[in-house]
């Protein structure tokens, strides 16, 4: 009989696998504006792996809508439903947030010009991915340990190998340089483990958080807001404006509590989300206690942040715009709608993303704003 740990790393390691070969199917339609020919090309079928991210496909997707482009530039972005869609976000991430009902395949719309710049942030293809992804694993490796050193002392070798297994999917050859980095997992009492105090002194590596400190978990939250008398998600509204989502970077500090066998994700959302979960509607969110705001953490270290700092001035009035007292509908994670009492820390072990960031999508229903009357 498998002794308990042989069961959880088994698990560990197919939550992982699942995680990694999810994937997204697509119908990718050339906007009408891009076709130079008739009849018009037929919309372009391929899978688009959950961890990945759109401008990843795009020479898959040039290729087949070569013959009918017009000449110039390519600026190519990507919408749904006419929202211009955030090519730093995941693509499972983006799925799981605007499509309230599954859509199967997901209809999305290919541009070749005309790029939004108002709206998104310029992007150079796959160099300007590469950098998001190792900005994000830094900030995560800063929240984990402290510092970013692990991740910015990596070779030049490791990091192209790094972000090529990212690139293709590759879990085993990320596992062979990720563990290296020390970043997890998170341990039922509450540490992180990383390297040993008595093998970090005198050397480069990163402090661990210790005995008896807390761990912080990196987690990325997108809070939508859809009808308050919502029934069937099909019927929800699409979201028609970036300003209708709420886009949190708040670290979960887990701290070991008397009496508590584990922290379910519930009670991390409570207190990631005290907005959506007091007793009492708040119109701006409360930063104390466990959790505190990325923005409000010091920059690390040579870690230019400049689509996260775009976002941060309205993302706080967001916040309180959506905590006109919602009440959470639906908490997905990776495609999954999850048990709000499952155990938090599995599933920041299990269901994160390859830059240790865990990506929450949750549904809020609220209720209309009415129109002030005149006086």
């Amino acid at each position: 009989m498998a002794a308990p740990r042989d069961d959880e790393a088994e698990w560990s390691a197919e939550a992982a696998r699942r995680v990694w070969g999810g994937a997204v199917p697509l119908q990718v339609h050339l906007h009408d504006a891009d076709v130079t020919t008739l009849p018009p090309p037929p919309p372009f079928l391929t899978l688009g792996p959950r961890i990945g991210y759109f401008p990843l496909l795009v020479p898959i997707i040039k290729a087949h809508f070569s013959s009918t482009l017009p000449p110039g530039i390519d600026t190519v972005w990507f919408e749904y439903k006419g929202l211009p869609l955030k090519w730093y976000i995941p693509i499972g991430v983006l799925y799981d947030l605007l499509c309230a009902d599954p859509e199967r395949p997901w209809n999305i719309t290919v541009h070749f010009r005309g790029y939004p710049s108002e709206i998104l942030t310029p992007c150079d293809g796959e160099d300007s991915v590469k950098w998001s992804y190792m900005n994000s694993l830094k900030e995560a490796a800063f929240i984990i340990t402290g510092n970013s050193k692990n991740v910015m002392n990596m070779s030049q070798a490791d990091q192209g190998a790094l972000w090529q297994s990212v690139m293709k999917g590759n879990l085993d050859g990320y596992m062979n340089i990720s563990t290296r980095l020390k970043l997890g997992p998170f341990e039922e009492d509450c540490l992180v483990r990383t390297s040993s105090v008595e093998g970090q002194q005198g050397s480069d590596e990163p402090e661990s958080p210790g005995s008896g400190k807390p761990c912080r978990v990196p987690v990325r939250l997108y809070v939508r807001s859809v009808q308050e008398d919502l029934y069937d998600l099909e019927d929800a509204v699409p979201v028609g404006d970036w300003e209708n989502i709420s886009y949190i970077n708040r670290p979960f500090e887990v701290r070991k509590e008397e009496g508590r066998s584990y922290i379910t994700l519930k009670h991390a959302l409570k207190t990631l989300l005290p907005e959506f979960f007091s007793l009492k509607a708040s119109g701006t969110p409360d930063d104390s206690g466990h959790a505190q705001t990325l923005d409000s953490s010091p920059d690390v270290p040579g870690t230019p942040r400049r689509y996260q700092k775009a976002e941060s001035a309205s993302s706080r009035q967001q916040e309180a715009d959506v905590a006109n007292k919602g009440k959470v509908k639906l908490v997905r994670v990776q495609g999954i709608e999850l048990d709000m009492d499952i155990p938090f820390l599995w599933v920041a072990n299990n269901l994160k993303n390859p830059e240790c960031y865990l990506h929450i999508c949750v549904y809020v229903g609220t209720r209309k704003q009415q129109p002030k009357q005149g006086r």
